[in-house]
């Protein structure tokens, strides 16, 4: 049974904070009585689906509702989504029941099962057939920046602070070169990959880190100058809330394990190769996540 999903969203005033060292997240009104009371009716039977917010809120809005029709039509559930202007709403939201699934970013995972308990369904799969991704540290097409040594003293720009990709790998790599932040002139949070990039090209830092994807795609369009890829890490996660029913969780898994974005389900999707799970979705041993968890301990993201 399909359901009318949730694409209320009314635009968002992206101005990226000027606040340095704090993230001014980014407010997107699904309604004048504000974001969690778009819907008045809700039937009892609803999953509520949630998403850190990678792109333009619309875009990825416009992304995930397809795909939550094809969830749907496998399981028999109902599902809609439930918009969050911010990785920290998301996972709250994950966590204490208001959303009973969502993709989130492998950081946003581990701070939600240190949390709240929120559990591992399945992880998406990069291009290569491997559920892991990369990050990127750019800069500006005219930049004379040509390594990450050259960022010393510089400004940066992250995307959110619970993010793998945005914040926790990049700042890795930056320390690799031996750049602590306290080693930059200032840095910034910015909210998304896409805010980030946009800062980076308004001239607000020197540098940022971001998603591969998106920064493949800038990069062969000349938007943007890649000065280093990272070592691979694990890929965003599908996860679930504790309370969810075992006979739920079972069917939804089996239809994202079935899920073919690039064969037979493609004409059902809207620019699904701009996610992190571009083929799908696999299982991997939550061994591999603990990279991931060790990195958020020791940058006190979660508790030593």
């Amino acid at each position: 049974m399909k359901c009318h999903h949730l694409i209320l969203l009314m635009c968002a005033s992206l101005l990226l904070s000027g606040c340095i060292k704090h993230e001014d997240t980014k407010k997107v009104s699904l309604n004048k009585r504000g974001e969690s009371e778009a819907i008045v009716e809700t039937p009892d039977d609803v999953l509520w689906f949630g998403f850190d917010l990678r792109l333009d809120p619309h875009e990825d809005v416009k992304i995930y509702t397809p795909f939550l029709r094809y969830l749907e039509e496998e399981t028999g559930r109902r599902f809609r989504i439930r918009f969050t202007p911010n990785y920290e709403a998301t996972v709250e939201n994950l966590g204490k029941g208001v959303t009973q699934f969502a993709a989130v970013g492998t950081l946003s995972y581990v701070i939600g099962k240190e949390r709240y308990g929120i559990r591992y369904l399945v992880s998406g799969v990069n291009y290569e057939g491997d559920p892991k991704y990369h990050a990127m540290i750019v800069t500006g097409p005219d930049s004379r920046i040509s390594s990450i040594r050259e960022l010393r003293g510089r400004s940066f720009c992250f995307g959110s602070r619970m993010s793998t990709q945005g914040h926790l790998i990049p700042r890795k790599m930056l320390e690799d070169f031996g750049i602590t932040l306290g080693d930059l002139s200032y840095y910034i949070y910015t909210g998304s990959h896409v805010n980030a990039v946009t800062a980076l090209l308004n001239g607000e830092c020197d540098a940022a880190g971001i998603q591969d994807t998106l920064g493949k795609k800038l990069s062969l369009k000349g938007k943007i100058r890649i000065l280093k890829i990272s070592e691979p890490y694990p890929s965003s996660i599908i996860a679930y809330n504790k309370d969810v029913d075992e006979e739920t969780v079972r069917a939804v898994r089996s239809a994202l394990l079935a899920f073919e974005p690039m064969g037979k389900h493609k004409d059902l999707l809207y620019e699904w190769d701009k996610t992190e799970m571009p083929l799908g979705f696999t299982l991997i041993d939550e061994f591999e996540i603990q990279k991931v968890e060790r990195l958020a301990r020791r940058y006190g993201l979660i508790n030593k």
